[in-house]
């Protein structure tokens, strides 16, 4: 059993930065897939950038491209998302999420219903 625990959300001015960080409890496995997800209000959960474990593989989605750096530190168990240039249209609950060892391919990173465990989720405001 894996628990997640998301923190470092909070309010920033457009063009600012955040970073998110993700802390695991429980094993964490080289072929698992860490992802980060977001729900604005209104609408549905949105893939936003994963990781394998083993750091072999990452996957962005085009809206973050270039902005979003996802990376995770194995010693502390821990995910991050570091957030650049932000837009108002990033205003939403980030979640990670973690996946077992069953995605395989770079687009399967992406699908939210194959990840098994995930955090309670914190809160992302940018102001205009």
């Amino acid at each position: 059993q894996v628990q997640l625990v998301e923190s470092g959300g909070g309010l920033v001015q457009a063009g600012g930065s955040l970073k998110l960080s993700c802390a695991a409890s429980g094993r964490i496995f080289s072929g698992y897939t860490m992802g980060w997800f977001r729900q604005a209000p209104g609408k549905g959960r949105e893939f936003v950038a994963a990781i394998t474990w083993s750091g072999g593989r990452i996957l962005y989605a085009d809206s973050v491209k270039g902005r979003f750096i996802i990376s995770r530190d194995i010693a502390k168990n821990t995910g991050y998302l570091q957030m650049n240039s932000l837009k108002y249209e990033a205003t939403a609950v980030y979640y990670c999420a973690l996946a077992g060892e069953f995605i395989t391919t770079a687009q399967a990173m992406g699908y939210g219903t194959l990840y098994v465990y995930w955090g309670q989720g914190t809160q992302v405001t940018v102001s205009s």
